[in-house]
C-alpha cells in the first residue's frame, strides 16, 4: 500500500506519481491509484483541483470480478465528497 501514500506525498509536493491515473468521468484534477495488496487491488481516489490542498475524496477495496469498471455505488460516492470538498475549498477563500 505504499504506492497510495507516495503518490498522495508526491500531490502534495505538486507533483504526479506515474501510478496516479485520471479517474474517467471527473475531468482533470480528480486521480485514481489501484494498488494489489495481499491478492486484492483496493484504490485511492483523491483530487488535486482545490486550491486549499488535496483532498482524498474515497479509499476502497475492488471487490468486482467484472471487469475494471468503477462501481455506480462508489463513482456517487466519490462525485458527492468531491462537491463538499469545492464547497469547503469555496469557504476557505471567503
Amino acid at each position: 500500500m505504499d504506492v497510495v501514500g507516495y503518490a498522495l506525498y508526491m500531490a502534495q509536493c505538486g507533483r504526479k506519481s506515474e501510478d496516479a491515473k485520471p479517474l474517467k468521468g471527473f475531468g482533470s484534477g480528480v486521480l485514481e491509484i489501484v494498488a494489489d495488496y495481499n491478492s486484492d487491488t483496493y484504490r485511492a481516489v483523491y483530487t488535486v483541483r482545490l486550491a486549499s490542498g488535496v483532498y482524498v475524496l474515497h479509499c476502497f477495496q475492488k471487490k468486482s470480478k467484472h471487469g475494471i469498471e468503477t462501481p455506480k455505488k462508489e463513482i456517487d460516492l466519490i462525485k458527492q465528497r468531491l462537491n463538499w470538498a469545492i464547497e469547503q475549498d469555496r469557504q476557505r477563500k471567503d
